[in-house]
């Protein structure tokens, strides 16, 4: 297990190393993390709980992590939203001009990793919200429902 988990950590980074061409030094971690916890293009609500397991995904206490949300989106369109593609908030805060479809898996049972269970994701479209550094997504800090659309 603990092999497939490096594996899928250095794929990766090796698939982002692409994505960060001209990213300041200080970022890459950070842009790094971010694409690893919120990046999920081909995720199912199926697959909540082995995804967070696969890549580690825990909380700021090394707990299980409440909920958690993959953007199912490309990185250019979600880095786009640090740019032409957000609205400022605030701080370092953009909120997406245009829905995302993600998927929000939510904690069911479990505190400690791995124990951490989260049954089945729930599929909506949100604007999203994204701290940025330097143009770079690092944070994810919401989803706001798109009301022109059920879920």
């Amino acid at each position: 297990m603990d092999i497939h988990q490096s594996a899928v950590i250095l794929l990766l980074i090796l698939s982002v190393s692409s994505f960060t061409h001209g990213q300041p030094d200080n970022i890459k971690p950070r842009y790094i993390k971010f694409l690893n916890q919120h990046y999920g293009p081909s995720m199912t609500e199926q697959k909540c709980t082995s995804e967070i397991r696969k890549r580690d995904i825990t909380g700021n206490d090394d707990g299980c992590k409440p909920v958690n949300t993959f953007i199912q989106a490309n990185s250019n369109d979600i880095r786009a939203v640090c740019g032409r593609g957000g609205t400022p908030q605030g701080g370092n805060l953009f909120k997406s001009n245009q829905p995302f479809p993600v998927i929000t898996c939510k904690l069911q049972n479990g505190q400690r990793p791995p124990r951490c269970e989260y049954g089945r994701g729930k599929r909506s479209t949100r604007y999203i919200v994204l701290g940025c550094a330097e143009g770079w997504p690092v944070h994810y800090e919401e989803g706001i429902p798109d009301t022109k659309k059920t879920g």
